[in-house]
């Protein structure tokens, strides 16, 4: 297989005009690649995809810049075909229109190839350019494309898109009736043949390199003509296809030949993404970018779409992918400005009424369940005094009460721990908790308790962590145990991002525990899987410290 890259235009059919990471064009609204600059939205790849995707982002007010270097894959068919309305247009002029679209939207344009991409400290991405230059993103839309591996055999390269074909439902009425060939290079050329049958009468499969193809009863049943041989080049004339030449010398009439290319998704370097082998009745056709419905990949804040990820997209179907990825980062992006604004928000209102007026949104705020630690680390322990600092609506309470605990509950939230005590009766456990409401910074519960637990301590307000957590220590009896259960890597999509969250080896040494009157149980992280604001299982990543201090 000779490997023809998407610069030289070797697109069969009018797809998404994507060009692996070579896209663009400079036409209509564009800016010259110099410093870097912000925006909201960076898409690489200026086809259908790209160029839908950065309408749909511009029309919801979001910056946008598309990076497009003019190099589309379907630069040599000469007509878009099965797009309502669109049908029969020249490719360059759907993207040139397209380009005039987004740009009275806002959207901008920079004429260069994207060589490289990285998540950056500060977040959102930077995205490197081919003349040195860089731009900075908050997300990323790539809809860089495909390139078509194309049969070693002199001609195919030079006609691909014209009369060297691929996709019927893109050419096969511009030439019905003809000479139609058929070049074997797999299993699946027998199917190639079946699905051509239907433009033409006069269908002949080649053999070329595949064996054993010519004994299947459907082509002699559909009247498909076999060629055995290999074909050593393509006779052409006045710039057309007319035959094929085998190696034997024999020539074959042919005014259209059908190739299966290897289709391989044009991937941009750096962000690690995924790719997987595309599959079609069992034999592999190419790769693709991994990604979800939306377009959104492993790579939290990277999304894509068009021939990238769904190889056998149209024009028409990347565009609508363009418009659906675009929709999903807007709401991405918004969830993000909403977080923001709460937590600026917060950080104006003392923490009793913040967190008041967040239990008070709803009926409740949490699952209701018990924290998954709490139950590993404690079940098969003998009850005794449990307290329970941050207890929310109770939850982790009530399951300890359950099971034979004298339970403290302590929130800063009175609306939380008039929930909780509700929750209490309910479950027939009232009689063996207690609620206290504490500002943790200001005041702390009296006595000493054989259990001590915190899960998910954090504030946006200036909460004095550690000297918490200190506190909680001295109020463990001797014998007991302290638990501290906190996030260890919230990611990019999780309501505490912006926090600092310490590791649990920090944890475990800011609770300055004297030499010799306790012992580590546990001190490292914990998986699991929580569904993100976004509706996504994302992978999480928890810190767990559990120490007992020793009988006096």
């Amino acid at each position: 297989m000779a490997t023809h890259t998407e610069h030289n235009g070797t697109g069969s059919d009018p797809r998404d005009a994507g060009s692996g990471v070579e896209m663009g064009s400079g036409m209509g609204g564009s800016s010259a690649a110099g410093a870097e600059r912000q925006h909201d939205i960076v898409v690489v790849g200026g086809g259908a995809a790209g160029l839908s995707g950065a309408l749909t982002l511009a029309r919801a007010r979001r910056s946008v810049l598309v990076i497009d270097a003019g190099r589309p894959r379907n630069a040599p068919a000469g007509h878009v075909h099965a797009y309502l309305t669109r049908d029969g247009m020249p490719p360059a002029r759907l993207l040139a229109e397209g380009r005039a679209e987004v740009s009275s939207y806002g959207g901008e344009f920079v004429n260069a190839t994207a060589v490289a991409a990285e998540r950056v400290e500060a977040g959102g991405f930077r995205v490197t350019l081919d003349d040195g230059s860089s731009v900075a993103a908050r997300r990323l839309l790539l809809t860089t494309g495909l390139v078509d591996e194309l049969p070693d055999v002199p001609g195919v390269a030079e006609r691909f898109g014209r009369d060297v074909l691929h996709c019927p439902y893109c050419h096969g009425w511009e030439v019905r009736d003809q000479r139609i060939g058929i070049l074997a290079t797999g299993p699946l050329a027998v199917h190639h043949a079946l699905l051509w049958r239907q433009w033409s009468t006069d269908v002949t499969l080649f053999l070329h390199t595949s064996e054993g193809l010519d004994k299947d009863e459907r082509l002699s049943a559909r009247g498909i003509t076999v060629v055995a041989g290999q074909v050593a080049e393509l006779e052409v004339k006045d710039d057309a296809l007319t035959g094929v030449r085998l190696a034997d010398g024999g020539v074959v009439p042919c005014q259209a030949l059908v190739v299966a290319p290897r289709l391989t998704a044009g991937v941009l370097p750096g962000l690690g993404l995924e790719t997987a082998d595309q599959e079609m009745d069992g034999h592999v056709v190419g790769s693709r970018i991994v990604a979800d419905p939306s377009g959104a990949t492993a790579v939290p804040g990277v999304w894509v779409a068009g021939n990238v990820t769904a190889l056998a997209d149209q024009v028409i179907g990347a565009a609508a992918a363009g418009v659906k990825a675009g929709a999903a980062i807007n709401a991405d992006l918004i969830a993000e400005e909403t977080h923001k604004a709460v937590v600026a928000q917060a950080r104006r209102m003392p923490d009793e009424a913040f967190w008041d007026a967040r239990y008070g949104q709803s009926s409740r705020v949490w699952s209701g369940n018990p924290n998954a630690i709490l139950v590993r680390e404690v079940t098969g322990t003998r009850p005794g005094r449990a307290l329970d600092l941050g207890c929310g609506e109770g939850a982790d309470a009530i399951w300890l009460a359950q099971r034979g605990w004298r339970v403290t509950g302590v929130d800063i939230s009175g609306v939380a721990l008039d929930r909780a005590a509700a929750e209490a009766a309910v479950a027939g456990v009232a009689d063996l908790v207690e609620w206290e409401r504490h500002d943790l910074g200001e005041t702390f519960p009296d006595g000493a308790y054989d259990l001590v637990s915190t899960h998910f301590l954090h504030s946006y307000s200036d909460m004095p962590r550690e000297r918490i957590l200190r506190a909680a220590a001295g109020a463990v009896a001797p014998g007991g145990v302290l638990l501290v259960v906190g996030h260890a890597d919230a990611g990019p999509r999780h309501p505490h991002s912006d926090l600092r969250l310490p590791s649990a080896d920090e944890v475990l040494s800011s609770l300055e525990l004297a030499d010799g009157q306790w012992e580590v149980l546990v001190c490292g992280e914990h998986e699991r899987i929580q569904t993100g604001p976004d509706g996504r299982p994302a992978g999480r990543t928890d810190t767990v410290v559990k120490v007992r201090r020793l009988p006096a």
